[in-house]
């Protein structure tokens, strides 16, 4: 037997404004995509913007459906759009932010797994890595400088 240890490290900046700028500003699109989400059902609004290789910012937020599996969430959503309207431009970082309005969510909400996953076949189809920034509604951000740090042990084509 041997035993083997993952070990993720991230910046966790107390709040926004302590950002760089050009990550206060793909934050605040984030945000400001967040104000379209349609979530109904679970009223849980994420929105998520990312920044292309060309300077381009991109938003979008989720979708939700009565069919809870059929939603769609902001991450695959940005980045389906991004790959879709600037093929072959790779992604250099994404945002996401959420908000609650039953409560306010204080502190960053990491993307799920299935967002996970395709945050890292971005950066292995763009041979690019993705920092990722997260933020509640308020709080603090945390910032990881690749994507493939959300997915330890990563799931990838080389197994296929």
């Amino acid at each position: 037997m041997h035993e083997h240890s993952l070990k993720t490290t991230f910046r966790v900046y107390d709040a926004a404004d302590e950002l760089p700028p050009a990550d206060q500003v793909l934050l605040a699109q984030a945000q400001e995509a967040r104000a379209s989400s349609y979530s109904p059902y679970s009223h849980f609004r994420v929105g998520a913007a990312v920044l292309l290789a060309n300077g381009e910012i991109l938003g979008s937020s989720n979708y939700e459906n009565a069919s809870y599996p059929m939603c769609i969430c902001a991450e695959q959503s940005v980045l389906a759009a991004a790959s879709s309207h600037f093929p072959g431009v790779p992604v250099l970082a994404i945002a996401v932010t959420v908000q609650n309005p039953k409560h306010k969510i204080d502190q960053p909400a990491a993307p799920c797994g299935a967002c996970r996953q395709v945050i890292y076949e971005t950066e292995q189809k763009n041979r690019q890595t993705i920092r990722v920034l997260m933020q509640g509604e308020t709080g603090p951000v945390y910032v990881f400088e690749k994507g493939r740090d959300l997915l330890p042990l990563a799931f990838g084509g080389n197994f296929l």
